[in-house]
């Protein structure tokens, strides 16, 4: 089982990243407390490499849409195939449907969401100058 403060500093270090890369700290994972994680009702699920948690999915499920929440990867695990490895353990789950969201200048990610199939629906503006891209899949 997943520890909520080993989630929370995996979180951290992985949407600074995001952070950075988008221009802005309006991210609301990176201004969550340990008390709002543990009771956001969305299922983790880690991937540990080198006994290290190097990265982590999180999703809620409404009826048979997947709705993936966060997505994180240890900047110390970039490139090692970590959040594709990840995504592909939740297309075998049972849904129609997968959609998940990231900040519409996180290149790095749009690119990973799209060369797995995931189709880009629009943009939508959540204040603070964030912009977020959204993302569906219908399962085949």
């Amino acid at each position: 089982m997943l520890a909520a403060a080993e989630i929370l500093d995996l979180q951290r270090k992985s949407y600074r990243i995001e952070a950075d890369l988008i221009g802005t700290d309006e991210i609301p994972p990176l201004k969550e407390t340990f008390e709002q994680l543990q009771n956001c009702g969305e299922t983790f699920l880690g991937y540990y490499l080198d006994g290290r948690l190097a990265g982590a999915v999180s999703f809620k499920i409404d009826r048979e849409v997947m709705d993936i929440h966060r997505m994180m990867v240890d900047p110390d695990f970039f490139r090692r195939g970590i959040a594709r490895k990840l995504i592909a353990y939740l297309e075998h789950q049972n849904f129609s449907e997968m959609i998940v969201s990231t900040g519409a200048a996180n290149t790095p990610a749009i690119k990973l969401y799209e060369k797995l199939g995931f189709v880009r629906q629009n943009n939508s503006a959540v204040g603070g100058g964030l912009v977020i891209a959204n993302f569906k899949k219908r399962r085949n």
